[in-house]
């Protein structure tokens, strides 16, 4: 392989001091321009806080732009059964009528999206997932981020954190060399945790029985799909299309044939709001890990390769393809799980899936129990009881030992089968804004994050109109 590979024995070297230029201070520092961090700073400027973003792209939106990430998955509890609809409607048949159970900024955003028309409203016809255009999603979160007056800085990596007398330094590589700014509280809304890991907390990665993570996939989009052409062949077909995956019978047709070696256990896609366009999430790395820069390297070249098979066999093999093309993949390859870091509770699996309530609730949860299998093929789908949701506890966003620093999105105090769930962007959002919120108030009274009155988070976060019991 062309790709470098890790030293085989590992040698440290001193590397020389340097100044960093001082960017300024801020009330609440939001790191990360996802989901999560979407929620947080516009939670926090909603509270009243001084608010500055940091992101290391170009853009905006995390998961949903970077990787692809699309549709937003389903956050709504599922009240009464699915009915049997179009098979091939590529959007999930299988999720029946319900109430959502995340509200505030992921409506403000949803409110914009569709107005700008780069996004489809949650409903029983999309199996109450939400399409969106990434590209016109990165323009939306612009606007929001302007009205709310929240500073935005992108280009920057956040590489470490200082503590202060009363304060938290971030520290950031950027093209203009080192710099550095002072937060009263710090919102690590990185997806892997790199604020809190650095700052010295305590975190869990993967499956406990060998540390194993959900394997990482590369999304892309393919143009000059014919949907009608690939409809035809679903109704002809019904055991081979579920809505949004199968085709079993053309993918071992092809691999007997030695076209493709698929890594996942069938072909998955889904529409988007554009005719004639489908999101592919078909590519699968295992044993790979989102935070070593060697794994990311290698998970990269592994999964172009494997999307320029899959479109190969998309084009030859499947009806309504013939004519397609890839005209996107994600900028970095999409990263399931990494750190959890260990808060002051621990959201278990089975807090999950017996849709258990909290007293110092500050989101929600519905989607299932959703674990890509860390080893190899197959995924684990486990639905709450119907009709019901989870709470997230505010403990689960303070990391142990930290005072100045919550962390939110999928990177909160759980273990492997809870992170499955509370992972997904609409659920990322809820805890950051929460954390925003909390972050906000700690701010502009003088106090930690976790000496905060809960009722207190509750009260701002329910005026914001989250979703909360």
């Amino acid at each position: 392989m062309t790709y470098l590979q890790p030293p085989r024995v590992p040698r440290s070297v001193e590397l020389p001091p340097r100044q960093a230029l001082h960017a300024g201070s801020t009330q609440v520092l939001v790191v990360g321009g996802g989901p999560a961090g979407i929620g947080a700073a516009i939670g926090a400027a909603n509270a009243g806080a001084e608010v500055t973003l940091v992101e290391r792209y170009g853009f905006l939106g995390g998961n949903a732009t970077a990787a692809l990430v699309m549709p937003l998955m389903s956050f709504h509890n599922e009240v009464k059964q699915a009915v049997a609809g179009d098979a091939a409607r590529l959007l999930p048949p299988d999720h029946g009528e319900g109430e959502p159970v995340v509200g505030g900024v992921l409506w403000v955003l949803l409110d914009q999206l569709v107005r700008a028309g780069a996004a489809i409203r949650p409903s029983v016809e999309t199996g109450y997932t939400v399409p969106f255009d990434a590209e016109l999603f990165k323009l939306v979160v612009y606007d929001l981020l302007e009205t709310h007056e929240v500073r935005t800085l992108l280009h920057a990596f956040a590489s470490g954190v200082l503590p202060l007398p009363d304060r938290a330094r971030a520290v950031f590589e950027t093209k203009s060399g080192p710099l550095v700014m002072d937060a009263d509280v710090i919102v690590d809304c990185t997806g892997d945790g790199d604020i809190a890991a650095a700052a010295g907390a305590s975190y869990e990665i993967g499956r406990p029985e060998d540390g194993w993570t959900q394997p990482m996939t590369l999304m892309f989009r393919m143009v000059g799909f014919d949907h009608e052409e690939f409809s035809a062949y679903a109704r002809a077909h019904p055991d081979q299309w579920k809505g949004v995956h199968g085709l079993w019978d053309l993918v071992r047709a092809a691999t007997d044939a030695g076209e493709l070696d698929l890594h996942r256990e069938d072909m998955l896609f889904f529409a988007t709001p554009n005719a004639g366009e489908v999101a592919v999430n078909s590519t699968r790395v295992t044993e790979v890990l989102g935070t070593s820069v060697w794994d990311l390297t290698r998970a990269e070249f592994a999964a172009h390769r494997q999307m320029a098979q899959i479109a190969r066999f998309l084009r030859g093999r499947v009806p309504g393809f013939a004519e397609s093309y890839v005209v996107q993949s994600g900028v970095q390859v999409g990263v399931r799980e990494t750190r959890r870091i260990l808060g002051d509770y621990l959201l278990t699996g089975e807090d999950v899936l017996t849709a258990r309530t909290f007293d110092d609730a500050v989101a929600r949860g519905a989607y299932p129990v959703d674990i890509h299998n860390p080893s190899g093929r197959g995924t684990t789908l486990r639905r709450l009881p119907r009709g019901q949701s989870y709470d997230i506890p505010l403990r689960c966003l303070f990391p142990q030992g930290l005072d100045r620093i919550l962390v939110a999105g999928r990177c909160i105090s759980g273990d492997h089968v809870a992170h499955s769930s509370y992972r997904v962007m609409p659920i990322s959002m809820a805890t950051g804004q929460a954390a925003g919120v909390c972050a906000a108030l700690a701010s502009s009274q003088g106090m930690r994050p976790r000496d905060v009155p809960v009722s207190a988070v509750q009260r701002e976060l329910r005026a914001q109109g989250a979703s909360l019991r």
